[in-house]
């Protein structure tokens, strides 16, 4: 074991140098901040006829603002070659005949769309360069030093708890651990301020400006969610001076120091100058939202959506200053009108498949018994209907959209809401009958008896499309009566058409079992069959029978709606359908000249919150019938993970709590550890907390992440020194004997940071 790093992930090359290879080759097809550095090293015995070694990991938080200091990190995996154990003297240990012979730091300049690369050899020089998209060499200058700096600070601030930025082997490092290091990122971040549109922006945002962009998203996270906006509107009064827009993120940061007076007079100020600018509208539009003046929030989102009504963030604001009026119809048509963005992944490169791994775990982690049940296969085991919800795919806007429909549906009910969206959109049986009676031909049927129109394109293979605009391997059944077997999910997608969710016959199948009911049937859950499974099968059976079993499958499933003219008239080109006037196409009825026509994404949209709510319907009612009976109601912990993420998404806090408990009676999960910890400071419950706190921290620093800030469990514990004080949460700590290496080297982390730069509440 003497080849490998100690407490540091590796991942042994085959051929020597293949990771600095394949990042170069991959460097044009970066378009963010880039993926994480990169850390290449040598190593050597110093034999003649001894092969020498490549290994690499990820890194983040190491300071790039000069080649010295990322030789410097290089230099520093030098002292963790493991040792070699001696056989001649028990436990003791002899010195590795392995050295690090160099390496390369590899860092993206998310700016200049450039790699800036440090080669260092031991002992010997340093050697700093820049490789572009073309794999050309090129001087590395004092502006690229700047820029990649401030690149790597954001990539380490805002991806430090994005799920879609997760790779093995990531090592996670403080970014800034001083004051020292936060003048010098804001030095940086002032200097560059005007150029953060390069960057790109949150995948809600189409067009990245300069007030909203990873930049600025950056600096109000590192600040936002430790409290302390006093630096931040130090830094944005200087700017202001010079973009008057800035006075959004001037009076943001003034709102989070409780300075409503000051932020009122930046804003008016701001919108005179600037009555075009959205940003500044939706930071007026929320504090009134704050102060219960929805009316008056009303009139600025409209105001905002006449300002960008490309964007999506104008049209979602308006859609939920909709619904706190109680205008749901409004709301709906609102939220039709969203216009939806391509998801674009973050930025990764593949590497070639390594010839070793070492995840090494420390000592003190591994003795702490903490995470001894992480890998228990009993319990991520779980049931197909769950693993299949298709919610936990969508992505961006989609996902956003998905939010509040949801929240629609909390707050009126699946019934209402099937009415509110038949009110304001055409239904396919609508138009249908409208078609019946129009003298012109009506589209040839398929085989099967749907419509033309239902029927196209079921072509042209569109998987990766399809994942990328939110939707992932969707399979959603349907059978109602009488309707059209939608295309699985394989069609083209061009602009902002979102492809259509699979259907299948699986429900049919069951229609037919119970002879054709007009009610779908519909799935149940499995229940885990442990211990007296044939009993709980039985009984499952009986409540099935029962008229609690029939009351959990009457929940309505979701006509589907008149699809838009565009997408209508490019199904009929596929088929050979003549086209009709635009005029004719839109003159219906009484019935149906009021209505709009529903965008495609928006019905599979309620198609997927169809699946949620039939589930959690039948897991509720599956729960009473077991509690009525005496009988213990068995998941697996993943299942319970998923039920408990999907009664939160429904809004359903108690039931979402209840179900994380149980995921964590059967093996430890970090995700629902996450969601209690933030349940529990929202409770303001500091036991709990702390304890979830302790887990997910201990559970971090397994897989590499020493980050303190800023992270979930810091703001979560930055958010308890808020409300309660330093004091009376650290001497809770104190009071729950924890192990004192956990206690010393992870815990206390937290509250000397929180000490060092003063965040709110440390001073008591």
């Amino acid at each position: 074991m003497g080849e490998y790093l100690k407490d540091v992930p590796e991942f042994v090359e085959l051929e020597l140098g293949e990771s600095l290879i394949s990042r170069t080759e991959t460097l044009a097809s970066f378009r963010e901040l880039g993926p994480p550095d990169l850390c290449h090293i040598i190593k050597t015995t110093g034999k003649a006829g001894q092969k020498e070694i490549g290994s690499y990991h990820y890194v983040s938080g190491v300071d790039a603002s000069s080649s010295a200091s990322l030789a410097a990190y290089i230099n520093s995996l030098t002292y963790t070659v493991e040792e070699t154990p001696s056989w001649f003297f028990g436990s003791s240990s002899a010195k590795s005949p392995w050295r690090i012979r160099g390496g390369a730091f590899c860092s993206f300049n998310a700016f200049s769309r450039v790699d800036v690369r440090v080669e260092v050899k031991i002992p010997g020089g340093v050697e700093a360069y820049v490789i572009d998209v073309r794999g050309e060499r090129h001087e590395a200058t004092p502006q690229i030093w700047q820029e990649v700096y401030l690149s790597a600070m954001l990539r380490a601030i805002l991806y430090a708890d994005d799920a879609n930025y997760r790779l093995a082997g990531f090592r996670k490092l403080d970014p800034i651990a001083s004051l020292d290091a936060e003048l010098k990122f804001v030095a940086a971040a002032e200097a560059a301020f005007f150029n953060g549109w390069q960057l790109g922006s949150e995948p809600e945002i189409q067009v990245a400006t300069v007030v909203s962009n990873h930049l600025t998203s950056g600096i109000m996270r590192w600040f936002g969610e430790s409290f302390r906006y006093g630096p931040a509107v130090n830094l944005f009064e200087k700017l202001v001076v010079k973009e008057g827009e800035v006075a959004c993120l001037l009076a943001q940061s003034y709102l989070g120091m409780n300075e409503e007076v000051k932020a009122v007079r930046v804003l008016q100020s701001a919108i005179q100058n600037h009555p075009q600018s959205y940003a500044l509208l939706h930071v007026q539009c929320d504090f009134l939202l704050s102060k219960g003046k929805t009316e008056w929030a009303l009139k600025l989102a409209k105001q905002a959506v006449n300002c960008a009504p490309s964007e999506f963030v104008t049209w979602a604001k308006l859609t939920e200053v909709n619904m706190g009026l109680g205008r749901y119809t409004d709301a709906l048509l609102t939220l039709n009108s969203c216009p939806m963005f391509t998801y674009a992944e973050r930025d990764l490169h593949r590497m070639p498949t390594p010839a070793k791994s070492h995840l090494p775990i420390k000592d003190f982690i591994a003795a702490s018994g903490i995470l001894d049940d992480e890998n228990a296969s009993h319990s991520n085991d779980a049931d197909v209907a769950l693993l299949r919800l298709p919610a936990p795919s969508l992505r961006g806007t989609f996902a956003k959209a998905y939010v509040l429909l949801a929240k629609l549906v909390s707050l009126i009910g699946w019934d209402e809401l099937l009415k509110c969206r038949s009110q304001v959109f055409v239904m396919e049986e609508e138009y249908r009958m409208h078609r019946a009676q129009d003298p012109m031909p009506e589209s040839p049927l398929n085989p099967n008896g749907s419509s033309a129109a239902a029927g196209a394109g079921a072509g042209t293979g569109g998987d990766d499309e399809d994942v990328k605009e939110g939707f992932g391997p969707l399979a959603i059944a349907t059978d109602d009566e009488g309707s059209e077997k939608a295309p699985s999910i394989k069609d083209g997608v061009e602009g902002n058409a979102v492809p259509t969710i699979a259907v299948n016959g699986e429900e049919a199948k069951d229609d037919e079992a119970d002879g054709g009911d007009e009610s779908p049937a519909i799935p149940t859950i499995k229940v885990s069959t442990e211990s007296d499974g044939e009993r709980e099968r039985e009984e499952l059976r009986r409540f099935e029978e029962s008229e609690a079993g029939r009351k959990a499958r009457e929940l309505e499933k979701p006509v589907m709606a008149r699809k838009s003219v565009d997408e209508k008239r490019d199904e009929d080109a596929a088929n050979g359908v003549e086209d009709k006037p635009l005029q004719q196409e839109a003159s219906a009825g009484a019935g149906i000249q009021n209505k709009r026509l529903c965008e495609r994404w928006l019905d599979n949209l309620f198609m997927v919150l169809y699946e949620d709510l039939r589930v959690y319907t039948i897991w509720r009612a599956e729960v009473a019938h077991f509690k009525a009976q005496h009988l213990p109601y068995r998941k697996t912990g993943t299942e319970w993970e998923i039920l408990g993420e999907l009664a939160e998404r429904l809004h359903h806090p108690e039931e979402a709590k209840d179900a994380f408990q149980r995921a964590l009676d059967l093996k430890f999960s970090a995700k629902a550890w996450t969601r209690l910890l933030q349940m529990y400071v929202d409770e303001g419950d500091v036991q709990r907390a702390l304890n979830a706190a302790i887990r997910l921290s201990v559970f971090r620093r397994r897989w590499y992440d020493e980050q303190i800030h800023p992270t979930v469990v810091s703001k979560a514990l930055f958010k308890l020194i808020r409300t309660h004080g330093l004091a009376k949460v650290s001497y809770t700590l104190v009071s729950m004997n924890v192990p004192q290496a956990i206690l010393k080297q992870i815990m206390q982390g937290y509250f000397q940071f929180a000490q060092t730069f003063r965040t709110e509440g440390s001073d008591f």
